[in-house]
């Protein structure tokens, strides 16, 4: 029995990350216009649920450090107490700020779930330095580094498009070109003119293109292939995300044998996927509309930014949050435009200052209960 409530306990809060976070990767598809809600949801249940899949073999070193191996004596970590409360303990917490459409980390709701129920087993024993060392510092610096690299990115990309004279309008054109053709024949004195078609390729606008090839012609234009690759980043942030996230649930689940490593990633990510499709929309909105308004290319800086640095801390088992990631690069575009709303970040950053002590009372209060009865 005890063994089935851990499981759901996990289930749980893979469900409430899910609809927390699972449209945190799409949210600039959406806020730029570039696509409506159903289909930038669909993209990222498809693409995180592969990030899962993907965390089987690449993400191991996180699901050690989530067990809680490390931070508390190993004879806690098989007590499927410890476990059961800190899945209830984060889940409960990111529950709630789902509900108010507060975009907050699973990480750090873990974090502070691990803390509270491991003070109150260990007490003065718990391992803060690695707490702080592990867990605490990535997930600071993480959000920070964000924004400066979007920002520079930004500025960058913006600079190199300008020095290219590129436009909305820009077109890379294949056809075949019509080429005048003169020929000349002295003896009988007469001169022929005509025309010749040849295949050829030019970056030019559209309307050029259309004239060129006499309307007959493949091409596509700037905007078309910037959206693709805006696809193309959001997939890579939400992927990433479920690299990252999927290892530190189903970490509650094997240090005690419950399950599989390849049937807990399995489960979990199912129960984030549906999680996403049925409550995602709130904190979506907020993210996508009401922390800057974008465009494609401000909407892709931030996602290919997001998508490179949580990828390379999944890889490299450090415990960074998707959200202060994406929170951050979307920030850092909207410091570039001036257009950030800084009451809407306030509440954020309020947000995220109270997920790991409502989450470590959370988990303390559930630990202690168990330990009653």
């Amino acid at each position: 029995m005890i063994l089935i409530l851990l499981f759901l306990a996990a289930c749980f809060l893979a469900y409430t990350n899910g609809a927390n976070d699972n449209f945190k990767g799409v949210a600039t598809l959406f806020g730029s216009g570039t696509t409506n809600y159903k289909k930038a949801i669909a993209w990222a249940t498809v693409t995180t649920f592969a990030g899962s899949i993907a965390a089987i073999f690449l993400a191991g070193t996180l699901v050690k450090n989530f067990s809680g191996k490390g931070l508390v004596p190993d004879n806690l970590i098989q007590a499927p107490e410890f476990a059961i409360s800190i899945a209830l303990g984060a889940a409960i917490t990111v529950f709630i700020a789902t509900k108010i459409g507060m975009p907050i980390s699973t990480t750090h709701s873990l974090v502070g779930a691990l803390f509270g129920s491991g003070v109150v087993a260990v007490g003065t024993s718990f391992n803060f330095a690695k707490l702080g060392g592990t867990f605490l510092m990535p997930l600071i610096v993480s959000p920070l580094m964000a924004a400066v690299v979007s920002l520079l990115v930004y500025l960058l990309f913006k600079k190199v498009r300008k020095a290219m004279g590129v436009t909305k309008q820009t077109c890379i054109c294949v056809g075949s070109e019509k080429v005048p053709v003169v020929a000349t024949a002295t003896k009988n004195e007469f001169i022929e003119i005509g025309t010749d078609a040849k295949q050829t390729v030019h970056v030019m606008n559209e309307k050029d293109c259309i004239e060129t090839y006499k309307g007959n012609f493949h091409g596509i234009n700037s905007q078309k292939l910037l959206d693709g690759a805006h696809f193309l980043s959001a997939g890579i942030v939400s992927f990433a995300r479920g690299l990252n996230d999927t290892p530190k649930i189903v970490g509650l689940l094997i240090v005690i044998n419950a399950l599989d490593v390849e049937w807990g990633m399995i489960a979990v990510a199912i129960a984030m996927a549906v999680g996403g499709l049925l409550n995602a929309k709130k904190v979506g909105e907020l993210m996508s509309k009401k922390i800057t308004p974008m465009n494609s290319g401000q909407g892709f800086t931030a996602n290919l930014v997001t998508g490179l640095l949580v990828t390379t801390a999944s890889i490299h088992g450090m415990p960074v949050s998707t959200t202060h990631v994406s929170v951050g690069s979307i920030f850092g575009i909207g410091t570039v435009t001036k257009k950030a709303d800084l009451k809407v970040v306030r509440n954020i950053l309020l947000s995220w200052l109270l997920t790991l002590p409502i989450a470590a009372v959370c988990s303390a209060i559930i630990y202690w209960l168990f330990l009653l009865f």
